[in-house]
């Protein structure tokens, strides 16, 4: 389904933002003043008249480069908050168009699952096939923290507050409720512009892991297990005879806490905490919806019929209160809910949890047990004909048991292979095993971790005098193997390596989670709850990925780890780094020739692939709408299951609300589904020449963006200054540092920053640069290479979705603006060699994308985003002229609390406005 809304259908939208926009100003000259109201509306003004060529903006500049800072800071909030409710109407609306449709009876959405179960009848699909294709399914969402996601409680609450007022605004007629509500939408945006946004002091890692576990309670406990309720329910419907499902499908998952690449802020504690913090998250969660169930299921045995094994479990409840003596549910329900109660208190003695009772009977050692008990109450429902009432509230917790268990969410833990080689080498040196294990090569290397892998001792003892760095590591690891004896299996299942290059990186980390307790031996051979996944991230190791998880499963220590998992292998592809390596387009058909490669080697040694992707919430990340990009990914790369990384402000945007929550996870099951049962690529005998098309392509963009980033001198200059990418490293903003090392190279440099520095400045580089090369080289003068293209861009859905979301990208960039940028470089000839560059490659980008998809414009097949931008760029524009003027002073010498509080928030609101920034 296509947004073409009439303008008529859209003047909700714009009502609602002039609502929400007149309350914000009426709040702004209340409480800031009229001087700063007056500043604010002709910033406002001047920016709509630059958008109508009515007015220059140098003009509009100059205007605000005269603003005092302690001024300019109320500037800066009131467009920050504009954008934030901005983004609410705008959801709003996309949530009344769909309703809108829905009513009218027209089809659903392309990525709802109404349509892919339309997709699916019409396939006619054998059921061995479903079952096989989806005998490992899985779907899971892993969060990750952000440096620009930082909003406080307050902002989420004020947030979902608006939210609430605004649906229920929709459905007042009565002129009086009309009123009343507007007077709560003032009170909240006046709570929301007398919170700070932004935090004194650097985010902490607690504080991340905190943002990360809100979602669960706005959104992800009830949306998750209905949606995987429904799902199973429909699959097996179709296919009754077939084993569909047998664990749910979607899972989320989390690194926030267990990610320490490049972050020395991860140590034990915080692993633990990550854990334990989860954990009592679900164990809450459960044991208030017991009370809930408990309330609500009156039912007496002297009216409906219970099945022996409830009226079991009530005899044993330990409730002995007369009231109760007729009504087993209730008494069982309680003495379930005093079960869970001293599984909580075990796991967690520190902490007071609400709604628990004490029985006097054991706790649950696993959720298993806990599940078994809440289907005796499920069975007993529907065999008394009260299946309406299971299918509630006792439905949603079972499916959030089976989800979420006694963890919540599964930790990954991840690290760079440096650090393992380090810590490993030092272990084999104190054992006295070798103290040249860092000069062995490659086979040398295999063979020996191999051989620690076939014997149970220890390389050292708790008397062992280590490094500071080897001693962290291991008490890391030591810590997270005490979570997952205390907490189960499920509370840590992964263990990435980044910059994972050969088969020696991935024993090294086996090695070490048997020096822990995480490995142990098995008959003979290694077994191991947590599965060590290699994470391909530079163009290198991509194209290198395949090779070496072959040569993995060659080790027979190795495969047995695999085998052990029901022969699935994880796999996680790197989009951020690939791009700063290589460029989009390259770093795009890198990735894409990977999985080709991954599917291909998974099929020749007989194990079952996952593919976890490293997407990023902005194209220069991997970002882009999801459901398209799973349809993009190339024949057998899903095979029924794929876990991706959330991050950013795509995360709220996503996961802040129900409806937002359910609209997102249906189109990653969409996608997921109809990737793995349907051919969804549909090249066919064309793909051979449709990939040698693109290795051509991708190799030209390769050169194009080297040329320019890594070969150009200066380019690093350029960059640093241009940009605020130093301030992000300096002004408190993230728990993790800016670079993995102390360096100003770029490969050095994470992605996170790299990208945002690029999308504040409005180049939005990462999204775009060499492919205008690539292409206008590879066609030349010839017109049937262009008719090669525009025909693959019409057949072939991932040619399609690289185009689309770099138009995207583009369609947020403002070379205007980032003209400004390029005047804080000192050096003119540096500014104007670069900056020309960049110019000159956006417009040959711009000029190849009009002709391989025929468009008028970058915004042509996306009216929902041409809407968007056109409602809120007016209102950046004042952001970006202010955050360049900040920067001047505080490069100037104005080191002041205002100044940084000032670009702080000029990096806030710009990243809420673009909504995918980082």
């Amino acid at each position: 389904m296509t947004d073409t809304a009439p303008a008529s259908a859209t003047e909700p939208l714009r009502d609602d933002i002039r609502l929400l926009g007149g309350i914000l100003g009426t709040v702004v000259r209340e409480h800031a003043g009229d001087e700063i109201f007056d500043l604010v509306e002709a910033a406002r003004v001047a920016s709509f008249q630059i958008r109508r060529s009515e007015l220059e903006r140098p003009e509009l500049a100059a205007r605000l480069a005269a603003v005092p800072t302690a001024d300019a800071i109320p500037v800066v909030r009131a467009f920050s908050h504009f954008a934030l409710l901005a983004n609410l109407a705008e959801d709003l609306h996309r949530e009344r168009r769909r309703a809108v449709h829905v009513h009218a009876g027209e089809s659903s959405p392309d990525s709802s699952l109404a349509a892919t179960y339309a997709r699916l009848d019409a396939a006619s699909l054998d059921p061995d096939t479903v079952a096989d294709a989806l005998a490992a399914a899985l779907v899971a969402p892993v969060v990750t923290a952000h440096p620009t996601e930082t909003r406080r409680r307050t902002v989420f609450d004020v947030q979902t507050a608006v939210t609430d007022l605004m649906r229920r605004r929709e459905y007042t007629v009565d002129p009086h409720a009309h009123e009343a509500l507007e007077k709560d939408l003032h009170r909240q945006i006046l709570t929301l512009w007398q919170t700070a946004l932004i935090r004194l002091s650097r985010l902490r890692i607690s504080d991340e892991i905190e943002n990360g576990l809100r979602y669960y309670e706005l959104a992800l406990f009830d949306v998750v297990p209905e949606l995987n309720t429904e799902v199973r329910r429909e699959l097996r419907r179709r296919w009754p005879d077939a084993a569909i499902l047998t664990q749910p499908l979607v899972r989320p998952g989390s690194w926030i806490g267990g990610d320490r690449d490049g972050n020395p802020n991860v140590d034990a504690d915080v692993v633990a905490t990550a854990c334990d913090r989860a954990s009592a998250t679900a164990l809450r969660h459960h044991l208030g919806e017991l009370a809930a169930l408990e309330r609500e299921l009156s039912m007496s045995e002297r009216i409906t019929p219970v099945s022996g094994q409830l009226r079991a479990l009530a005899d044993g409840s330990g409730d002995d209160d007369p009231a109760h003596s007729d009504e087993p549910y209730r008494r069982a329900i309680h003495g379930i809910r005093g079960r869970l109660s001293v599984t909580a208190t075990r796991l967690h003695p520190g902490i007071e949890f609400p709604d628990t009772v004490d029985t006097g009977r054991e706790g649950y050692e696993t959720p298993a047990q806990l599940l078994s008990d809440l289907g005796a109450l499920d069975a007993s429902l529907r065999g008394a004909g009260s299946a309406v009432i299971a299918d509630d509230r006792l439905v949603r917790l079972r499916g959030a048991v089976e989800v979420y268990g006694f963890h919540l969410a599964p930790l990954d833990l991840r690290q760079n292979s440096e650090v393992h080689e380090r810590v490993v080498a030092e272990l084999l040196a104190w054992a006295g095993v070798t103290d040249r294990y860092r000069e062995l090569d490659e086979d040398a290397r295999v063979a020996l971790l191999g051989a620690e892998l076939r014997v149970r001792r220890p390389l050292i003892s708790p008397r062992a005098h280590l490094t500071e760095e080897t001693s962290k590591e291991l008490a890391i690891l030591r810590a997270a193997a005490a979570s997952v004896r205390r907490i189960g299996p499920a509370a840590i299942e992964h263990y990435i390596i980044s910059m994972c290059t050969s088969v020696s990186d991935l024993l090294e980390v086996e090695v070490l989670l048997k020096e822990v307790g995480l490995l142990d031996l098995d008959a003979g051979y290694p077994r191991c709850t947590v599965q060590v996944i290699p994470l391909f991230e530079t163009i290198e190791d991509l194209r290198g990925g395949a090779a070496t998880l072959t040569a993995a499963l060659a080790v027979p220590e190795f495969r047995s780890l695999v085998d052990a998992h029901d022969g699935v292998q994880e796999v996680m592809l790197g989009y951020s780094d690939s791009n700063k390596d290589g460029g989009y387009l390259a770093a795009n058909w890198a990735l894409y020739r990977a999985e080709l490669d991954l599917v291909d080697a998974a099929r020749s040694t007989g194990i079952r692939l996952r593919l976890f992707h490293g997407r990023g919430g902005t194209v220069g990340r991997g970002g882009g709408p999801s459901y398209d990009a799973i349809l993009a990914q190339p024949p057998g790369a899903v095979n029924g299951s794929l876990r991706l990384t959330e991050q950013g402000e795509v995360i709220s945007a996503k996961y802040r609300d129900p409806i937002l929550a359910r609209r997102n996870l249906e189109a990653l099951v969409a996608a997921t589904l109809e990737s793995t049962l349907l051919d969804v690529e549909g090249l066919g005998a064309a793909a051979p020449a449709a990939y040698r098309v693109f290795d051509e392509l991708a190799d030209l963009a390769y050169r194009a963006y080297r040329d320019l980033v890594h070969d150009t001198p200066g380019f690093v200059e350029y960059f640093t200054t241009s940009t605020p990418v130093a301030e992000i490293g300096d002004l408190n903003i993230g728990s993790r540092p800016a670079s993995r090392k102390p360096t100003t190279a770029i490969a050095d440099l994470r992605a996170i920053p790299w990208v945002l520095a690029w999308t504040q400045s409005r180049v939005m580089l990462p999204g775009w640069y060499g492919t205008g090369s690539a292409v206008t080289e590879w066609i030349g003068d010839d017109p049937e290479r262009l008719a090669t293209l525009q025909d693959l861009y019409r057949r072939w859905p991932f040619f399609r979705s690289v185009l689309s979301n770099m138009a995207q990208v583009m369609a947020k960039s403002d070379l205007g603006l980032a003209a400004r940028y390029s005047e804080l470089v000192e050096d003119e000839a540096l500014r104007e060699r670069v900056f020309g560059r960049i110019v000159a490659e956006h417009e040959r980008t711009v000029r190849m994308y009009l002709q391989i998809t025929g468009y008028d414009s970058l915004v042509a097949d996306n009216p929902a985003l041409e809407r968007s931008l056109h409602n809120r760029f007016p209102y950046l524009e004042p952001l970006n002229h202010l955050q360049v003027e900040l920067l001047r002073r505080y490069r100037g010498g104005e080191d002041t609390d205002q100044v940084r509080r000032g670009i702080q928030l000029t990096m806030n609101g710009l990243a809420t406005a673009l909504r995918n920034s980082g």
